[in-house]
């Protein structure tokens, strides 16, 4: 199995580039590389082909033996790193990691790489989506639905953000994801002739339980701010409303998008 490489100086170069890749999203872009966090999180990336370059663990939560093993399934090993306990909490993000904190190479999500299953597929379609949190859920939801790709049209940031991993407890690289802009994607689906849905607050909308989501399908939320841009809405197969009973008129982009999802589900399986 060979010994380890060992780092316990908060100065050490490597450590310095790691909380660099934490913080800044242009040196992610730059570098091509993102940290990762996690034993699940690791597993899960390593199963979806990550190529995960090195691996630093905290002895005194997880043995040499033990992040061997979890990474026996990468495509080439990574590079092993011990670390000490001071040196692993500059190192982590979270509060709770597993020991673990992997630089792991970054995926590109073009739309021509994107395969889609033959057959009726159903999408889920963000735009411009800005919060970590609610991007996390968005593919949290996805996974749990078994969706056949999430689109993130126009994005606010990369989809390599701590708190998107984090949120997404890993779901990040379970989805088939790709990234474009709105008239990118928007070809992409009429190529393919699937439907469009556009989730939207107006007197033309119709009610969700009213929509046949049995054919190919793309479900498209917008920002709870702002809603959906007008290309969204001009293109889209027919506009859908989740009704509101209460005094609001709207709820986090994450939960309507599961209720649509969920909804279509139901329709495909009656």
């Amino acid at each position: 199995m060979g010994t380890p490489k060992q780092i316990s100086s908060l100065q050490n170069p490597l450590i310095k580039q790691i909380v660099l890749l934490q913080e800044k999203s242009r040196e992610r872009r730059k570098q091509g590389l993102f940290i990762l966090e996690g034993q699940r999180e690791l597993s899960l990336a390593i199963k979806a082909g990550y190529d995960v370059k090195s691996l630093l663990y905290d002895p005194e939560i997880i043995s040499h033996e033990e992040v061997v093993n979890i990474t026996k399934d990468s495509q080439k090993p990574p590079e092993f790193i011990e670390v000490s306990e001071a040196v692993y909490q500059k190192m982590t993000y979270r509060g709770s990691t597993e020991g673990v904190v992997a630089i792991v190479r970054s995926k590109k999500h073009d739309l021509k790489d994107l395969a889609l299953k033959h057959g009726k597929v159903l999408i889920l379609v963000a735009e411009a989506p800005e919060k970590p949190g609610n991007i996390g859920a968005l593919l949290r939801t996805a996974d749990a639905a078994n969706l056949d790709a999430v689109l993130i049209a126009n994005p606010k940031g990369d989809l390599y953000n701590p708190n998107i991993i984090r949120s997404s407890v890993g779901c990040l690289f379970t989805n088939s994801i790709g990234v474009g802009t709105t008239a990118e994607i928007l070809e992409f689906l009429k190529d393919r002739k699937i439907n469009i849905y556009c989730a939207a607050l107006s007197s033309v909308s119709e009610n969700y339980t009213q929509t046949d989501f049995t054919e190919s399908s793309a479900i498209v939320v917008g920002t709870e701010a702002i809603g959906l841009s007008k290309e969204w809405l001009n293109a889209s197969t027919k506009n859908i409303i989740i009704p509101m009973e209460g005094e609001i008129d709207s709820m986090n982009v994450s939960v309507s998008a599961a209720i649509l999802i969920f909804e279509a589900k139901r329709q495909r399986s009656a």
